[in-house]
This record gives structure tokens, sequence and C-alpha cells, in this order.
């Protein structure tokens, strides 16, 4: 299962280049690898890997019969989709190679979420589809409808997804397990908040009621898409969550309570907009909603025969309404028009795409001999035991019915109203890559109606899983005269008598909406909108102070809570006042910085007493025992110094005035102090378990590394400290940007006199009055020196005080004397490569070397390691950690590198600017 998922990972990153050289037809062989794979069955049952254990986390796949069968859909539809896609846009589309990227992803995304087997990997995957669902109906930026319908989806959708990520951290924590297979095999007993939001994030995902109004609204995307993300892939994701957990949580309450009424309401409601919808992809849509409803009431029920009748409708619907789709594509792409009132004679024009649409809506409307008359037969036989559920089902399939009449008139019969409109041309062919596709899906519900008993033994297993097994159902082509045969014809017979009252039914529709959901969403975020903005005007009034004063009010009114809603508190901490006499030394000297820069006047002084205490924090750091910390520490305070002074050249200088009252201020930073030390003391007083420090030692020998430290963040945390720079780099990019949208790279300009200046040292040189000689030779002669300094410090991290963080750290140090000396032209030369590439190639080495082992079936670094003695450096620990450490040194001094760009070299060419001006 992880190598499909890697191919179509690899897929979606080669996608522009494949497209560009080829076609998107050959993003069609990963989801055709899986569906061969899958059909063939040469997927193991069962794959897992160790992700994060203490929280659950495990790459776990599992593939029974439900899987099989969503799989099979997902792949199979998926390559079908992108044949007939590199037909359906034309050759030399911008956009194709995003389109090739999305389609790739989402595909994978897909093919992980049916066959997860962990709830937490469910949800990544689940996301994932939501993502790639946003991007692809936003498909043409420049269209208005395409964004707010990819907005309205991402809204929707996501607030469910979070929704169900909390339900499933609770039935996570109920069951103690998060592996779905152990849930299904030893149900636990949750609590109706949990089952009501995982049915949030279901309902939503499907387009539920009262979530419908996305799906409708996505219609703007291009029909491929439509095909696969709202009949055969994205919107089946939440009746596959029901058909899942339906097992375990079928008979919790309200599992059925809230699943089976709001399936029928969609349905009837999604049917009965179906029939006053004039675009054809629109009332496809609609349909689409309703029959989503049946899948709810049938998964939704909890129980075996409900289950087994709602798998075969959802293998009959996949097949049936992704044909009608592409079908929509063809009309389109044929007469230049979606408007079933501006098409008239399509039959004439198209009668093998005519065909193959009435052999998919007579599924949809459920006629034998097709799998869509089998799946509604045990629909209805299933329900026969609930009369107001089976009512409402019959009615809704009688709408069915009715708006597959409206569809197939509407693309293909002979208006005389609009015969005038209609072109004497011949049409041009249809392409058989559109065409292939659309009349394969629809044979195929054809072609497997006969097998449908098969299909019932085929996934006994699934059902078996039930605990309540419902009415005994049978998924068969023919079942003889029975009550559901009755049932079936009459809602065919009320469905016919809708389509030909079709006038006076839109009539009478459009005289009953008087509420439309789409203008009920977007008012709801316009006064969403205003209410952001009128509460961050008021918290967020640009003022520093202002932040840090709230923030710190925060944190005492945190620890005041705590204080006052846990109880007396209990000090068994010994209160030791210094164990080495350098302590006490340090301590005074921050506390002297700390009140110095309460009277500093200038904001120079200011900044350098403020550093002053970061030093003294880092000596506290050192006379403790932790170099690393110090290291990391002085360094980092070096350059905050660095940059708080290229910032100071652009404001307003003046004397430091605080706006707030000396004592108010005195007494907010004690109040502070007080409440951090005593939580400090309190939550070491409450500990009962052992120091988690205690057990770094064996840990870090376990990994090869003699520094603790560096074990703990390269090896023990790796992936967090991946997630960290990750985060810095964005933070970087901007930060940067909010500074300055200038990102353009600076180049050597030489002045007219340079030529004849034999004092320069630099490749670049300030002008003449700017110079300082000395400052230049100390940066010529410690360049070089401090590079390899910090080279070596990322080479012993592993085995001494250094690493990968502190190595990029002294060498941006390096790269900003250059700067300091030479100006923004020097800092081009120091650094010829762009911070961008810098910082991407980091991450792109980190996160390559962390999967790297995971692909070849090892943990994330522990691919290759080895022991090396090199002169003066001695020991060194060589292996995957320290290339995982290079990409963080790399990343940092692309950091470096983008802010003395922003807030240097970008300054400096306004500078001179405003001066030449």
């Amino acid at each position: 299962m992880e190598s499909l998922l890697i191919l179509h990972a690899v897929a979606a990153v080669c996608a522009p280049w494949l497209v560009r050289r080829a076609s998107l037809a050959v993003l069609a062989l990963p989801p055709a690898a899986a569906f061969l794979a899958t059909a063939l069955g040469r997927l193991p049952a069962r794959e897992s890997r160790t992700w994060a254990p203490p929280l659950g986390l495990e790459l776990a796949f599992r593939v029974d019969a439900l899987a099989v069968l969503m799989m099979s859909l997902v792949t199979g539809v998926g390559a079908l989709i992108m044949i007939y896609s590199a037909r359906y846009f034309p050759r030399g589309d911008d956009g194709l190679g995003r389109y090739g990227v999305f389609m790739s992803g989402f595909a994978g995304s897909m093919l992980g979420l049916v066959a997860a087997d962990n709830l937490l990997l469910l949800y990544v995957f689940w996301e994932l589809t939501t993502l790639c669902s946003y991007l692809l109906i936003g498909y043409d930026p420049e269209s208005r409808p395409s964004r707010r319908a990819a907005m309205k989806a991402l809204w929707i959708t996501t607030i469910g997804g979070l929704a169900m990520l909390a339900g499933f951290v609770l039935l996570g924590q109920a069951a103690g397990t998060y592996r779905i297979s152990d849930i299904l095999a030893h149900p636990p007993h949750v609590g109706p908040a949990a089952v009501v939001l995982i049915l949030a994030g279901a309902l939503s995902k499907s387009a539920i009621f009262p979530f419908s109004t996305w799906l409708p609204a996505a219609m703007a995307a291009p029909t491929p898409v439509s095909a696969y993300l709202h009949a055969a892939a994205m919107v089946k994701a939440g009746v596959y969550l029901l058909a899942r957990l339906g097992p375990a949580l079928g008979d919790a309450a309200p599992w059925r309570e809230v699943a089976v009424p709001l399936g029928v309401v969609t349905m009837l409601l999604g049917g009965w907009r179906a029939l006053r919808e004039t675009d054809l992809k629109r009332l496809l849509a609609y349909g689409t909603v309703g029959q989503l409803g049946l899948l709810t009431v049938l998964f939704g029920s909890g129980n075996g025969g409900a289950a087994l009748a709602g798998a075969a409708m959802l293998l009959a619907h996949a097949l049936f309404k992704a044909a009608l789709f592409l079908v929509v594509g063809i009309v389109d792409h044929q007469a230049g028009t979606r408007d079933l009132r501006e098409l008239s004679g399509g039959g004439r024009s198209m009668p093998w795409v005519c065909a193959v649409a009435v052999l998919a809506g007579a599924s949809m409307a459920g006629l034998p001999p097709l799998v869509g008359f089998a799946g509604k037969e045990a629909a209805l036989e299933t329900l026969l035991g609930t009369p107001f559920v089976l009512a409402g089902v019959v009615a809704g399939s009688a709408l069915t019915a009715a708006y597959t009449l409206r569809f197939l008139w509407g693309a293909f019969c002979d208006k005389p109203g609009v015969a005038a409109r209609e072109t004497p041309r011949s049409a041009p062919r249809v392409p058989a890559a559109m065409f292939g596709p659309a009349a394969l899906l629809s044979v195929l519900g054809l072609v497997l109606a006969p097998f449908a008993s098969w299909y019932g033994h085929a996934l006994s297993g699934y059902i078996a899983t039930f605990r309540d097994k419902g009415q005994e159902t049978h998924v068969v082509l023919w079942g003889g005269f029975s009550l559901p045969l009755l049932l079936s014809a009459v809602s065919l017979a009320a469905g016919v008598a809708l389509f030909l009252a079709r006038e006076p039914v839109a009539r009478a529709g459009a005289a009953l909406h008087v509420l439309d959901s789409g203008q009920v969403f977007w008012s709801a975020v316009r006064r969403l909108d205003r209410f952001a903005i009128q509460l961050t005007g008021l918290v967020q009034r640009g003022s520093v102070p202002d932040y840090l004063m709230l923030t710190l009010f925060a944190a005492i009114g945190v620890g005041v809570f705590s204080l006052a809603s846990g109880g007396p508190p209990r000090l068994d901490v010994p209160v030791v006042a210094w164990q080495r006499p350098e302590q006490p030394l340090v301590a005074v000297l921050i506390v002297a910085s700390a009140a110095l820069a309460l009277f500093a006047r200038a904001y120079i002084l200011l900044g350098v007493v403020v550093g002053i205490t970061g030093y003294g924090t880092a000596l506290l750091f050192l006379v403790h025992g932790s170099p690393d910390l110090a290291l990391t520490q002085f360094l980092a305070e070096t350059v905050s110094l660095v940059v708080f002074a290229l910032v100071l050249r652009r404001l307003p200088i003046g004397p430091v005035r605080g706006r707030l009252p000396f004592w108010f201020r005195t007494g907010l930073g004690l109040a502070v102090a007080v409440v951090v030390t005593g939580a400090g003391m309190l939550a070491m007083g409450a500990r009962t378990a052992q120091p988690v420090g205690a057990l770094m030692g064996a840990a870090a020998e376990q990994a090869g590394a003699r520094n603790i430290v560096s074990a703990l963040i390269v090896d023990i945390r790796a992936w967090d400290t991946m997630g960290e720079s990750t985060v810095l780099v964005v933070l970087t990019l901007g930060v940067t940007s909010l500074v300055f949208l200038r990102r353009t790279s600076y180049h050597i300009e030489p002045g007219p006199h340079a030529a004849a200046d034999r004092t320069r040292w630099l490749a670049a040189a300030l002008p003449r009055g700017q110079r300082a000689l000395a400052f230049e030779v100390v940066a010529r002669l410690t360049f070089r020196t401090v590079l390899v300094l910090s080279v070596f410090l990322l080479f012993i991290g592993h085995s001494a005080v250094g690493g990968g963080f502190a190595g990029g750290i002294v060498a941006g140090m390096a790269i900003t004397v250059r700067y300091l000396a030479g100006g923004r032209n020097e800092l081009a030369a120091a650094v010829p490569m762009h911070a961008g590439v810098l910082m991407g190639a980091g991450l792109t080495l980190s996160t390559g070397t962390a999967l790297a082992g995971l692909l070849f079936g090892r943990a994330a670094l522990d691919l290759l390691a080895t022991d090396v003695t090199v002169p003066l450096a001695g020991h060194l620990h060589v292996g995957t950690g320290l290339l995982f450490d290079l990409g963080v040194y790399v990343s940092v001094v692309g950091m470096v590198q983008d802010i003395l760009r922003a807030l240097g070299a970008e300054l400096d060419r306004q500078i001179d600017a405003e001066e030449s001006a």
C-alpha cells in the first residue's frame, strides 16, 4: 500500500513535467496500477509501520471487502477520468500541470483514506482530500464563482473535519486504541458527544443537510473534477466513514437518530431541487445530493442488511453518476452549453452518446436489468420494517426517476421551441478518449448486474461485523414479484407523472423556494467577517506594548485561576540559594541589566542592556552544565542584536518614553516573575514520575551520540525538529515579506573609483565616507575561518557541543560581518545564491533524509551510521542524522541571509535612493 501511495505522490510531483512532455493520460498509470493490484488481490490484508507510538500514530492499512470496493472505485474511475481529461482540456492550457498535480494528489489521498486502519491516519488523508478538492474546484483562479465555490467547500468540510477529529480522539480514548480494526472487534462504549462529532464530519463531507450547499456550488469546477470528486470519490468519503464505523457505532445513540432522518430529508430536498434546474451539471449535482441521502439512510441504519444494500448502491451510484457527468462534459464540449433550454436534437447528432446516457440514466432511475435496479430493490427490502423511512425513500426514488427523465429530455430530445437555435452544421466527432470512459462506466452497470448475488457473498465478511443483522436483504437482479418490486414500480410511475407535469412542478418549486442556502451561507460569512474586523480593531491596535501587556496579564490570570481552582498548592521542592559561586554573580548581572533597561533613554542602549540579560542567561546555562543551550542562546542573542541595530536605522530617533507609568510597569513585571517562578516550583513539586531527563542518557547512547542535547534534537525528536525548522522558514519568509515586498537579488555594483581603489579588501566596498578599513580587514581575514568553525560545529554536534542550528547561526554571523563591512553588494558576493533556494534546499534535505529511511523499511534517521576518527576533530559519528542536521544548517543560513536582505540590503537601497533624490 505504501508503494502505491508513494507512486501517486511521485506522479503529483512530476505532473507538470509529464504533462508538458507527454499528456495527462500518463497520469492515469498510477491509479491504473493501483486498480490492477486491488483487482488481482496483490495487496496485503494488513500492513503497519510504527510512526509515533506514544501518540497512537502509525502507518496502518487494512484491505478488507469494503476497502476493496472503495479502492476499486477510486482507482478505476480515477484512471478513466485522467484519460478523459487528456482530451477534455485544450492542449497547451496553462493550468494542465497544476490540474495533474492536484488530481494525482487527490487520487492518492483518497486511496490512503479508504485503506487506513488508524483513525488519526484516516484524518490526515481526509484533510488532504479536502485541500486537493479546494484546489481543484478553484481550478480557474480568475473565475469568481470558482473561487467562491472552492472557499465554501473548504469552509464546510474543514469545520466538519475538525469536529470529526475531536470525535476520533474521544473514540480512541474510550477504546484505548486508534486502530480501526481493533475498535470494530471490540466496540467501546462512547458518549453521544463523540458520535455527534464523528457524524458532523461524515455528513459535511457527503453534503448531507444542512451541509448540502457546497456540492451544487462546486459544479463551477471542470466537469472531470465533478465526475471524480462529486460522483465517485470525495463525497463518498463521508458515506464510507459511516460504513466503516457503523459496526462499532451503529447501536450507539444518537447514530441512527441523526443519520437516518437527515438522510431522508436530504434525499427529498435534493431530488425536489433537481426538478427545476436548467444547468445539466447542477441537475446532476442536486441528484447526487439526493442519492447521498439514500446512502446515508442505509449506512446510518447501523445494521448488516442495510449496509449490504448501501454497498450495492455505492457501486451503482459511482458507475452511473460518473458516466452521466462525463456525458455532460461531452455535450458541453460539442454544443458549447449545458443549459437544457438551449439544447435540442442531441440524440440525432450524438446517438452513441445518447445511448450511453440512457443506459446510465436507466440505472440511476432503477430500471432492470442494471445494477441500479438491484441496489434499489435491496434498499427497499431492507427498509420494510421502518414504514416512515420507507415512504421517504419511495418518494425520493420517484423524484430520482423524474429528474432522470428531465436530464435525458433536456440533453438529447428535440424541442420545438428551440429548434431555431439548433445549428445545422454537423457537430465535430466525439473524441474516443472522451467517449470511451463514459461508455465503459455505463456498460459496466449492465455487465455487473447479473453478478449481483455474488456481490452479496463477496461482502459477507464485512456484513458479519455488524452486531445488528437487521432485515434479511438480498442483492439480486430478479427476486420475483414482491413488495419491493411493487414499490419500485409505484415510484417509477410517480416519477413519470412528475416529469410529464414538469412545468407546473417547476413553478411550484420556485414558489416554495423562499430560502436560498447559498445566500444563508454567505450572509453568515459576511457577518463573521464584520465581527472579526470589529474584534480585531478592538484588540489589534498596532501597539507592541499593548500586545505585551495583554500577554503578561493573561499569564498572570492563568496562574491565579489555576491556583484558585486547584486547591491549596503543595510546595515540596527544596529551595537552594545557589549551588556554585558563579551563579549569584551572574544573577546580579542579569538583575542589574534589567534594572538599567528601565532607566535607559536611548534605543541603542536599551537594545544593548536587554542583550546583556540574554548573555547572562546563557552564562547561567553554562554554569548549570548546559553548554549547548548556552552556545545557542549566545549566538541567537548576537544575531538579534544585529537585527535590532539594522531596524533602528529607519526608526525615528528620539528618547525612549514609556506610555505607562513606571510603577505600573514595575509591578506588572514583578507579578509575572512571581507567577512564573511559582508555577515552575509547583510543577516540580507535583512531579510523580521519573524525570524524562534521566532516560535521555540511554537513548543518546543507543543513537550513537555522546551529546544528549544533540541526540534529543536530531534523533529522539527529529520529527519535531523538522516541524520547527519548517515553521521558522515560513515565519522568516512571512515576516520579511511583510516588511518589504521587494524581493529582488542584489548584485555587485562597483563605483566609479573602484578600479583605482587599491585598499579594497572585499568584493564590494561601501562609499568612501562610510568605510572602516580595519573592519574590512577583519571581515576578510575571519570570514573563511568562521565558516570552517561553523562546519566544525556541524560535524561534532553528535559528539560534543555544536550541531546544525549552532553551525548555521555561526555561518550567518560570518555573512553578517561581511555585510556590515561591505554593504548590500558585499552580501550578494558573500552569498550569491537566493535565500529562498537555501531555505528550500535545507528543508528538502532534512525531510528527504527523514523519509529515505522509511522508504527502505528503517526508522526515519536510522538508514546509515558509522564512526570515524578525524585529525584535530577526533571521534565523529557520521550517519543519516548528520545529513538531517546539514539540512537544518543550510536552512538557518538561508534565514539569516533573508533577514539581512529585507532589514539590511533593502534599507540600504532606500537610504541611497533618498539621498540621491
